[in-house]
């Protein structure tokens, strides 16, 4: 081989390696598929559609692209931020219950947002989580809502659901959120592509910079 053609081959090895690194290094919001019948694959536009705005908005280095991972999968452990969503009922079995434990006492944070109907058996499944810890909901002052955007009252109402208020809920575990629920609101709804919901367009962005801010906490903490 002359010393020009591995020099080519040299410096495309070089290229793909650091193209791998980058992507492997972006971040990535994983979709949770759990069992029990509930809908976890709903919108699958939503996070690649959240990503590519906290893209344009910040500085935090992203790979906009649609994944989901079993809670038994050995690439849990890749995503730093987790989603979960749906409108039906969710089960998990034991190991899936402690592999969560483990992800997030190691550092991960899990974002779920009721669809709709999730609502009693989420919170059913997280006691299989952390049985001694309670959701508690989060005050306004919270930098979940200060940062980068301001939310002044809180969780926004993208989606009327019962008519109630909209909240916010985290679960502390050894002083530590780890897990930010929101009901009554389905601001992932509002991360969706724009013709699935038919959300107007202020909507559609607040949704987006509430979606942001639950990023920016998450990654800084």
């Amino acid at each position: 081989m002359n010393r020009s053609r591995l020099l080519i081959l040299l410096l495309l090895a070089l290229s793909t390696h650091e193209a791998l690194t980058q992507t492997l290094s972006a971040l990535t919001v994983a979709r949770v598929k759990y069992s029990g019948g509930g809908d976890w694959y709903n919108d699958p536009s939503a996070e690649v559609n959240l990503l590519r705005f906290v893209q344009r908005q910040t500085a935090i280095d992203v790979n906009p692209r649609y994944e989901f991972v079993e809670l038994s999968s050995e690439k849990l452990y890749s995503y730093p931020v987790l989603f979960l969503t749906g409108h039906g009922n969710i089960s998990f079995s034991e190991y899936e219950a402690q592999r969560l434990r483990n992800y997030l006492e190691r550092g991960g944070f899990l974002y779920a947002d009721d669809d709709y109907g999730m609502d009693r058996p989420f919170r059913r499944e997280m006691k299989k989580v952390f049985p001694r810890d309670d959701f508690v909901e989060l005050p306004f002052s919270h930098p979940v809502y200060t940062t980068p955007f301001p939310f002044p009252n809180g969780v926004p109402k993208t989606h009327e659901h019962d008519g109630k208020p909209s909240r916010g809920f985290a679960l502390f575990h050894q002083g530590r959120l780890v897990v930010y629920y929101t009901v009554e609101s389905n601001p992932s709804d509002g991360w969706a592509d724009a013709e699935i919901h038919g959300d107007p367009p202020a909507t559609r962005t607040e949704a987006l910079q509430f979606g942001t801010n639950i990023l920016v906490w998450a990654l800084s903490h």
